[in-house]
C-alpha cells in the first residue's frame, strides 16, 4: 500500500510540473496572461517545476528498480516452491513404488491432462493409461485425481499451519 501511495505522489508531482510548462507555453502563445510576472518569479517557477520533474524521474527510477527486485525475489520463491513440489512428488512416487511409466502418468495426471492426452503423449492406448492411473491410485491409497493432488497439497501446507509452531505441525500431521 505504501508503495502505491509513493507512486501516486510521484505521478502527481510530474503531472503538476508538466501542466505548469504546458500552461506557461500556451498562455504565452495565446496571449492569455493578463498580468505579467517578473522574470525572477518566472525563473523560480520554472526551476521548481524542473526540479519536480527531475525528482519524479529519479523516484520513478527507484520505484521501478524496487519493482524489478521484488519480481526477481518472487520468481525465485516460485522456483523454490516448484522445486520443492517436484522433490515431494518424486519422494512420494518412490515411497509408493511407482514404475517409471506410472511416474510419468502420475505427473501428467497431476498437471491436469486427460486420459486421452496422456495416451497421446506416451504413444499408448487409453486403456493402458487407465490401468496405470488405477495402479497409481491404489498404491497411493486414493480413489482419484483430486485426492491424489490433495495429498501433495496437504504435505506442502503442513509446514504452514497458522499459529502453530513447526514442532506442532509435525504432531498435527
Amino acid at each position: 500500500m505504501k508503495g502505491r501511495v509513493v507512486l501516486v505522489l510521484i505521478f502527481a508531482v510530474q503531472v503538476i510540473c508538466a501542466f505548469f510548462f504546458v500552461s506557461d507555453i500556451l498562455s504565452s502563445v495565446l496571449g492569455l496572461r493578463s498580468t505579467p510576472i517578473s522574470w525572477e518569479m518566472r525563473e523560480l517557477m520554472e526551476i521548481g517545476a524542473s526540479i519536480g520533474l527531475i525528482l519524479g524521474l529519479l523516484f520513478g527510477a527507484l520505484a521501478l528498480r524496487k519493482s524489478f527486485r521484488e519480481r526477481r525475489v518472487a520468481e525465485e520463491k516460485l522456483r523454490r516452491a516448484s522445486t520443492a513440489f517436484l522433490d515431494l512428488m518424486q519422494e512420494r512416487f518412490s515411497e509408493w513404488g511407482l514404475t517409471p511409466a506410472e511416474k510419468d502418468v502420475a505427473l501428467f495426471a497431476i498437471k491436469g491432462m486427460t486420459t486421452a492426452e496422456i495416451a497421446g503423449l506416451r504413444n499408448t492406448s487409453e486403456g493402458t493409461v487407465k490401468a496405470q492411473t488405477n495402479a497409481i491410485y491404489r498404491k497411493a491409497g486414493v480413489s482419484g485425481r483430486p485426492q491424489l493432488l490433495s495429498l501433495f497439497i496437504e504435505d506442502l501446507m503442513q509446514d504452514a499451519l497458522p499459529g502453530v509452531k513447526p514442532e506442532e505441525n509435525e504432531a498435527a500431521a
